[in-house]
C-alpha cells in the first residue's frame, strides 16, 4: 500500500518507520528542512514544503496513495492535507491534540475517516487507523512495544476517570476503549471509564503485568 505522511516529527517518524518495516511505500511531506534530511537519510522519499499545498501533495503521490496522515502539530495543515487527500480518494487520518473540546472534535470528525490523539494513541494506533484495521486484533508491535486488552473490574481505581486522565506505569498508554460487548475504538477525550469496559493498552513488554495490575486495582507482583 502507498501512504503519504504529512509531518516527520515524533508521531510521523515512528508511524512511517512502522509502515516501512511492514513493506508499505511511504512518502514524507515536511516543511522543516532538517527533518526532511532525516527522512531521506532513513530511506524515505521526502518533499520539503507546506503539507496543505495541493501541488506539493500531488508531487508526493497523493493521486495514487491509499491513505494520507496529517500528523503535524498544526491542526489547520493536517485538516487541509486530509481534505486534499479526500478529493483524490484517499483514506484520511487527522491528528489533533487530546485536550480539544468535543465541539472541535465533532467539527472535524465528519470530514475525515479517523481522528487520532497521539498523546494517548501513539504511532502504532496511527498506523492501524491508516490501514483501516480492527482494534480488536491485538498483537506484538515493533519497536519493543506490546499491546494487550484488559477488562476493567468494579474495584478498579480508574472507574469514573476520563481516558486521558488515567496514569499508568512507565510509558504505557490506553489507545482504544470499548463498552461491554462492544468493539473497541479510539476514545474521545471526554470518554469516562465504566466497570466492565475493555481497554487496549500499549506498553513496554516488561511493564505489561504492572499495567494490568494497575487497571484492575491489584498489587503487582
Amino acid at each position: 500500500m502507498e501512504f503519504v505522511i504529512v509531518g516527520y516529527g515524533r508521531v510521523g517518524t515512528r508511524t512511517a518507520r512502522i509502515l516501512d518495516s511492514e513493506g508499505h511505500d511511504v512518502t514524507i511531506v515536511e516543511r522543516d528542512h532538517e527533518k526532511v534530511d532525516r527522512a531521506r537519510e532513513a530511506g524515505f522519499e521526502a518533499f520539503q514544503g507546506d503539507g496543505s499545498d495541493e501541488s506539493l501533495l500531488v508531487k508526493a503521490g497523493i493521486e495514487t496513495a491509499d491513505a494520507i496522515g496529517g500528523l503535524t502539530g498544526d491542526l489547520n495543515i493536517n485538516f487541509t492535507a486530509c481534505m486534499v487527500g479526500r478529493e483524490y480518494g484517499c483514506r484520511t487520518v487527522l491528528r489533533i491534540d487530546a485536550d480539544y473540546r468535543e465541539e472541535i472534535y465533532e467539527k472535524y470528525a465528519a470530514d475525515v475517516d479517523e481522528i487520532i490523539y497521539p498523546e494517548r494513541l501513539g504511532a502504532a494506533g496511527a498506523k492501524t487507523a491508516l490501514l483501516g484495521g480492527d482494534f480488536n486484533v491485538l498483537a506484538d508491535l515493533t519497536e519493543q512495544l506490546s499491546v494487550a486488552s484488559v477488562q476493567v473490574p468494579e474495584e478498579s481505581p480508574v472507574i469514573g476517570k476520563r481516558v486521558v486522565e488515567v496514569e499508568l506505569p512507565g510509558e504505557a498508554h490506553i489507545y482504544a476503549h470499548g463498552r461491554s460487548h462492544e468493539p473497541m475504538s479510539i476514545p474521545l477525550p471526554q470518554t469516562v471509564i465504566e466497570a466492565g469496559d475493555s481497554v487496549a493498552i500499549m506498553s513496554d513488554p516488561d511493564e505489561l503485568e504492572a499495567v494490568r495490575a494497575s487497571l484492575r486495582g491489584e498489587a503487582s507482583a
